[in-house]
Order: C-alpha cells, then structure tokens, then sequence
C-alpha cells in the first residue's frame, strides 16, 4: 500500500517532522511493505522553516533578536539565492514567553523586523514571511522600528502600549531600508486589522488579552493605523500576527495562503497523487482547523487526488458531519486511544500507537 503523511506539529509535544516520523513508525508495524511518501506540513507558524529547509535548497542564517518581551532571541533565516524565508514566531512567537510572564499589550514584533534587515543584508531580495503563532498585537509597529521608522511622542517598539500617546509616524526610513525587495506573507489569517472581526477581538483572547481590554487596544491600534494608513487595516490579512499583517502591507507585501505555499514547495499535490491514503495530523483537531490549516489544506489536496483523507490527533473536538465536510474520512484521538496522561507524557510513542492501530483499519 502507498500512503502519504503530512502532518502539522502538535503544538507542545511534536515538530511536523517529528509527527511524521512517529504515523511513519506505527503504520509500519503493521504494514512494513508499505510504499510511505513523507511531508511535514505547516502553515506559517511555528514550525514553518523546519518544514522548508527540509525541501529548499538553501542555507541557515543563525541571528539573534529581540524576543516579544525584549530578551535576546535566537532565531535562523532560510537563504536560498536571493529568497530568503523567515519564521515570525522564532522573533515574536506566544511559546517564547511563559504563560505567567505574558504581557500581551507590551509585546512587540521588533525581532521580525531584525530578521528582515538580516536577510536583506544577507542579499535577500525576496522575502516570504510566515505568520502566526504570535504573542503580539502591535499592529507591527515593532517591526517597522526595527527597520527604521519612527514615531513622535509614543513607542513604536514598546507594543500596542506604545502606540497610546504617538502624534505622527514616518514610515518612509523602513521604506527606504528595503527598497527593492518584494515581500509575501503567508498566513492561514484573512481578518482585517480593526473592529469586530479584527486581531485584537477575535484573537486577543488567545494571547492573553482580558475581555474588557480589548476596546482600548484595538483604540490604540486604530490610532495607529489613522497616523499610517487607515484603509491597509480593512484588507484582507491585516490582522495576522496581532497586526503584523498590516506592517507588511504596508511595505507593499503580497498575502498568500500559508498552507498553499508550504504544499506547493513540498510538493503535496504530486505526492498526493501517487498513493491510496493521505494521513494528516496535530494537536487538536477542532474547528479552527477548518480556514487555512494544514489538516484543511491537505484533505482538499486529497480529495482533489480523489484519495481518502484520515486525521491523527491529540483531541478530536468535531464531529463526522463536519469531519466530511471538510473532505476528512475519519479521525483517531490520541487521548482516545492511550489516555491522556500517556498522550502527554509519551507523543511519540502514542501517536506511533495510533497509527499502528490506524493501519489495522486502513491498510490493504
């Protein structure tokens, strides 16, 4: 039997490569004859360059950046000629600042902005730019800091705090820093900047914002964006990555889907097409899953291969109706299967056991 895996991380546990080698594992003790094709997906977050230095042909910068809270940050750049790849999570990710340290008003993107000034002087002149998994909500004013804006009166690089009390941003120094260098961000995000359905309402909850926060910091934002430029803030993808989004479209970047781009370098669709089962996987599968992530983007891939679609994850959170709708067959929990305190305590050995017990159902 032929059967391609492509799953995402599990989010605290597993890297996608990590979550691949472990299906591979179990389906393989039970059908070790098995034809197995591989693909470690992501879909802009964290986990993003892991996946593309594994299938592009190029280098690792190793940098090191200001993380969200200010501390210093290691994080890599992808080099590939004069394209270069940059994770934003490395420089501004939630899991670098511990859930009892997290101060989300504060925290600032200012490390994407070094990464960009890296690759360009690295000779990049083509950058494409993951996003998610973010702890920020700075509409990307850090970033554009880092590459040399400026604002009078408030802080550009002090986060959406920051953004209170500016009088007037000049945005044209950033400009000039990357004159000439064509920006994508990837993002599985099409939410504006502002307002009811903007970064700050619909994911602040997520990095930590109270409820009765959420007017002022989306006021500080939409300060911000009246000062730069109000209507970027309505287009689609302003709001990845806490406003991130909107700083890129503002140095003239082109939005893609994140899992589209990764699927096109991993090459998902000709690997589709080749094998009898599409296996893919992360932590919970519930319904965020559905716009943009990596389990959406590869049962559509499987189902325009017309291959059958199964999921492996920690939780399952959805139900058949809705699995199907999405192209998905069927779904296997790992807490299901080996209970949740192994499922922590053991990833790899219990998502090993579920694709063991997978293959008893599926393999032929």
């Amino acid at each position: 039997m032929r059967i391609l895996i492509a799953p995402d991380k599990f989010a605290g546990t597993l890297t996608a490569v990590e979550a691949a080698a472990a299906i591979e594992e179990g389906w393989r003790r039970r059908d070790p004859e098995a034809e197995v094709l591989v693909a470690p997906m992501a879909d802009g977050g964290p986990g993003f360059i892991d996946v593309l230095s594994a299938v592009v042909d190029g280098t690792l910068l190793s940098v090191t950046v200001r993380g969200p809270l200010g501390d210093e940050t290691p994080a890599t750049v992808l080099m590939a000629g004069e394209t270069a790849y940059v994770e934003t999570a490395q420089a501004c990710g939630l899991h670098l600042v511990e859930p009892k340290d997290r101060r989300p008003e504060d925290a600032t993107t200012y490390g994407v902005g070094q990464l960009i000034a890296a690759a360009v002087d690295a000779g990049a002149k083509r950058i494409i730019l993951g996003l998610g998994g973010s702890g920020t909500n700075d509409a990307g004013a850090g970033m554009l800091a880092a590459l040399g804006a400026t604002g009078e009166s408030g802080h550009l690089d002090g986060g959406a705090t920051g953004l209170a009390e500016l009088t007037e941003v000049d945005l044209q120094p950033a400009r000039d820093r990357v004159a000439g260098v064509e920006f994508v961000a990837a993002s599985d995000v099409e939410n504006p900047m502002l307002g009811l359905r903007g970064a700050i309402n619909i994911f602040g909850s997520q990095k930590g914002i109270a409820d009765e926060r959420k007017p002022a910091v989306d006021g500080w934002l939409t300060h911000f964006a009246e000062l730069a430029d109000r209507k970027t803030a309505d287009k689609k993808g302003a709001g990845a990555a806490g406003g991130l989004g909107y700083a890129l479209l503002l140095l003239g970047a082109e939005r893609v889907s994140g899992i589209d781009l990764v699927a096109e370098l991993t090459g998902l669709k000709q690997k589709a097409a080749r094998v009898d089962l599409v296996l893919s996987g992360e932590g919970a599968f519930d319904f965020q899953s559905r716009d943009g992530k990596v389990i959406a983007g590869v049962a559509k891939v499987a189902n325009d291969a017309m291959r059958p679609c199964v999921v492996l994850a920690g939780k399952v959170l959805i139900g058949s109706r809705e699995m199907r709708t999405m192209g998905v067959e069927s779904a296997y929990a790992l807490v299901d299967v080996v209970g949740e305190e192994q499922a922590f305590a053991d990833p790899h050995g219990s998502l090993a056991t579920v694709a063991e017990r997978v293959a008893r159902t599926w393999a032929r």
